[in-house]
């Protein structure tokens, strides 16, 4: 406990040792030397100078990075975390910084054991493993794909180098969803979910501990329309009927964040609403304004509550209600 009077000789050596240490770039050992006192003291000495407020810690942001921003996203959404890129633009021109920050986040944040779900049709997720550096030792158990994987000849490359290529980095065993993300029929999509290859991949949900995503809008990117997965024409106008605007894992929410009765949830394989939102960790990777009012929902509804998405979104998110 400090003394509420403190002696002028005592104050001038609080700044002595303070000046020392935090001006002068002294340690401790030396500072003691110097004023023949021993280490211990000059360790409290310190902490008293600190607490009398003779030193005061000021963190100074370097360009680029918003931390204030991050901070009072994670508190208007009640995020358990935000990571905000320094770059603006709509549709691809955020693709790389979004990339790039998801992977570091990656490296920063894997520790061991987990067991991922990632979705399969996401072109900023596909270009985070590309630029991700590998794991050693195994940082995770599985990389699961939490919605069909199976799309068009052209595309199906995509889909499958993002499992795989993560499960690598991460020293994982991958965990391919071997149907397409919509089928025809919810008869088909019974029949699929019986077979041993999809039944064990929607067993492998129940583990998971982070899911990676990406978010998307009413307007399929050109990927997943590529894929053969993407809404039809006429289902998308029955979606904007709802008030649908945005999707995870093609499960889609108003701008409440709240699930829409889609007409086609029914033929859908892939993770539901409830187990999503139960995963600990759901790093949702989005930016551009034209995916404004869906990243909006997205977090609005706890869909994701790990949000990496860009300078520009970042600001109205915080501006709009």
């Amino acid at each position: 406990m400090i003394a509420s009077t403190p002696s002028q000789d005592h104050l001038r050596l609080l700044v002595k040792v303070a000046r020392m240490y935090h001006e002068r770039g002294l340690r401790q050992p030396e500072i003691a030397s110097q004023l023949n006192m021993s280490q211990p003291r000059v360790s409290r000495l310190l902490k008293e100078a600190a607490d009398r407020n003779i030193v005061r810690t000021v963190v100074v942001s370097p360009d680029g990075i918003h931390a204030e921003i991050e901070e009072a996203l994670i508190e208007r959404y009640e995020l358990r975390d935000a990571v905000i890129v320094d770059t603006e633009g709509t549709g691809t021109d955020v693709i790389p910084a979004l990339a790039a920050a998801t992977a570091t986040y990656l490296d920063a944040t894997l520790k061991g054991g987990d067991v991922i779900g990632i979705s399969s049709w996401s072109a900023t997720l596909l270009e985070a493993v590309n630029v991700m550096h590998a794991k050693n030792p195994p940082v995770a158990e599985d990389v699961v794909q939490i919605v069909g994987g199976s799309g068009s000849p052209e595309v199906q490359l995509h889909a499958t180098r993002l499992t795989g290529r993560l499960a690598e980095l991460t020293g994982a065993r991958p965990v391919f969803a071997p149907s397409a993300a919509l089928v025809g029929s919810r008869e088909l999509r019974d029949l699929l979910s019986q077979e041993p290859a999809v039944a064990a991949v929607m067993k492998a949900w129940s583990r998971l501990t982070l899911a990676l995503v990406g978010i998307g809008t009413l307007d399929p990117s050109p990927l997943l329309r590529r894929s053969g997965n993407a809404i039809a024409a006429d289902e998308q106008r029955q979606l904007e009927e709802l008030g649908a605007v945005g999707d995870v894992c093609t499960r889609y929410f108003d701008a409440e964040g709240r699930a829409v009765a889609a007409p086609f949830n029914d033929r859908i394989i892939g993770i539901a609403p409830e187990q999503l939102r139960s995963i600990e960790r759901r790093i949702g990777v989005a930016g551009g304004m034209s995916k404004l009012a869906a990243i909006r929902g997205a977090v609005r509804g706890g869909w994701v509550n790990i949000l990496i998405t860009d300078i520009e979104v970042a600001r109205a998110l915080l501006n709009r209600r």
